[in-house]
C-alpha cells in the first residue's frame, strides 16, 4: 500500500463520511478505521465500503495506548487523522469526566503512540502527519473572545442570499486565544494544546483545523438537524433553547471531508486552518426552513407543523453566535464549500426520510445491542 492511515472515530458521522472518501478516492491507500464503538459509532454508515480491500475496522478505545501503539508497529502507520471524540454539550454538562477523559488523554494516547513509533523509524517524520480534527467551540462566544471585531478579508454570501456580515462583522480567525464555556469546548481545547505541544516539544509534524457546525446524511439524532427532521416527521415536539436566537455557522458534511483530504496532503506542518460554511443561521430560522421542508416533502401543508416548536430553558454556558473565517484556508489552498444551503438542507431532508430504517435503528439502540454481542469480550 502507498499509505496506511488510521482514522478515528471513522463510525461515527464525520469520520464516516471520511473514510468513504478515503477509500474510495485513495486505492492505493490502507484505511484503518478505529472506532470503539461507543453510541455514537455505527458501522452501519459504512455498509457501501466494508468489502473494498484497502478497508479495515479495527475496535478500540483511542484511550488504549498499548493497543494504539502496537497497531501502529503492526500496520506501518505513516498518518493519523483524528477525529474520535465525545461531541456532544449536554452530554458534558452532565458528565465532564468522560469528556476529559476522551477527548484529552484519548487524544494524548494517539500523539505518544505516533511520537514513538514515528521516531523509531530511519525516516523518523518525514512522510508523516498527525491531523488533529477540531471545534470552533473552543473560542468561545464571538463577542466574548472578539471584542475590537474585524472586516474579514474576503467577499462572500451565504448561501442563503444574505450577506455573510448580516449577524455582525466579528470572525473566528486562527490567531485568536481560546476562550471554551462547556465542559466539551474545554476538552476539545485542552486536546488542541496537546497536539501542538508535541509538534513544539518534539518536532512531531502537526497540524489542527476547527470547524463550524456540520449537517447531513448519517449524523446520529441528538443533533439539532437529524432530531429535528425525526420529530417533525413523527409530529412530536421541537424544544428550542431560550428564544432561537442563537446563530451557528452551517457546513455540508461531505465538504467538510474534502477539506480533511486537502488539508492531510497539501496543508503546511504545524499550522491552524478554519473551516466553515459561509453560512450562518439562527437556530429559529433554520428550524422553520427544517419544518417547511419536511412538510413539502411529505405532502403536507406548507408551515404546518410550526405548531411543534416548543420553547425551553436555555442551556448553561450557551454561547450567542460562532462565526468562522475561512479566507486562509481558501487562499493557501483553494478550497471553498460546494452546496448552496438550500440544496444541502435539501438533500439532507430527502437523505433522512429515504432511510427510516437507519433512523429507526439507530433510535432505539438496536445496533448497540448488535456491537456488544458481536465484540463480546474483544
Amino acid at each position: 500500500m502507498k499509505r496506511t492511515i488510521i482514522i478515528t472515530g471513522g463510525a461515527g458521522f464525520i469520520g464516516s463520511h471520511v473514510v468513504r472518501l478515503f477509500v474510495n478516492k485513495y486505492p492505493e491507500y490502507k484505511i484503518i478505521n478505529l472506532d470503539k464503538l461507543t453510541y455514537a459509532g455505527n458501522l452501519a454508515n459504512l455498509k457501501d465500503v466494508e468489502d473494498k480491500p484497502s478497508y479495515k475496522f479495527v475496535k478500540m478505545d483511542i484511550c488504549d495506548f498499548d493497543g494504539v501503539y502496537k497497531l501502529m508497529q503492526d500496520e506501518h502507520v505513516d498518518g493519523i487523522i483524528h477525529l474520535a471524540a465525545e461531541s456532544h454539550v449536554d452530554r458534558s454538562i452532565k458528565d465532564p469526566f468522560t469528556f476529559a477523559q476522551t477527548n484529552v488523554m484519548g487524544t494524548l494516547s494517539l500523539l505518544q503512540a505516533a511520537k514513538l513509533y514515528w521516531e523509531s523509524l530511519p525516516e523518523k517524520w518525514e512522510g508523516k502527519r498527525f491531523y488533529h480534527i477540531s471545534t470552533d467551540e473552543v473560542y468561545g462566544a464571538l463577542e466574548l473572545t472578539h471584542p475590537q471585531g474585524i472586516q474579514p478579508p474576503f467577499s462572500t454570501k451565504a448561501s442563503s442570499g444574505k450577506h455573510h456580515l448580516a449577524y455582525g462583522d466579528k470572525f473566528f480567525t486562527e490567531d485568536l486565544k481560546y476562550l471554551p464555556h462547556s465542559p466539551y469546548s474545554a476538552a476539545k481545547a485542552a486536546s488542541d494544546h496537546f497536539v501542538r505541544a508535541f509538534h513544539d516539544t518534539y518536532g512531531l509534524p502537526t497540524v489542527v483545523t476547527n470547524c463550524s457546525n456540520n449537517y447531513g446524511p448519517y449524523q446520529f439524532p441528538e443533533k439539532l438537524i437529524p432530531l429535528f427532521i425525526n420529530n417533525i416527521r413523527h409530529k412530536k415536539p421541537l424544544p428550542v433553547y431560550g428564544k432561537g436566537e442563537n446563530v451557528r455557522d452551517w457546513l455540508y458534511v461531505e465538504d467538510h471531508a474534502r477539506a480533511i483530504d486537502l488539508i492531510f496532503h497539501k496543508g503546511k506542518v504545524a499550522e491552524t486552518y478554519n473551516i466553515g460554511g459561509f453560512n450562518e443561521w439562527k437556530n429559529i430560522d433554520l428550524i422553520k426552513v427544517l419544518i417547511n421542508t419536511v412538510d413539502r416533502l411529505l405532502g403536507r401543508a406548507e408551515g404546518e407543523d410550526l405548531n411543534l416548536i416548543t420553547y425551553v430553558t436555555d442551556r448553561a454556558g450557551h454561547d450567542m453566535r460562532y462565526a468562522i473565517d475561512s479566507s486562509k484556508f481558501q487562499k493557501e489552498l483553494g478550497w471553498e464549500p460546494s452546496l448552496q444551503f438550500e440544496e444541502g438542507i435539501e438533500k439532507t431532508v430527502r437523505w433522512y426520510l429515504d432511510n427510516q430504517e437507519w433512523m429507526d435503528n439507530v433510535t432505539s439502540g438496536d445496533y448497540q445491542k448488535y456491537y456488544e454481542e458481536m465484540y463480546k469480550g474483544r
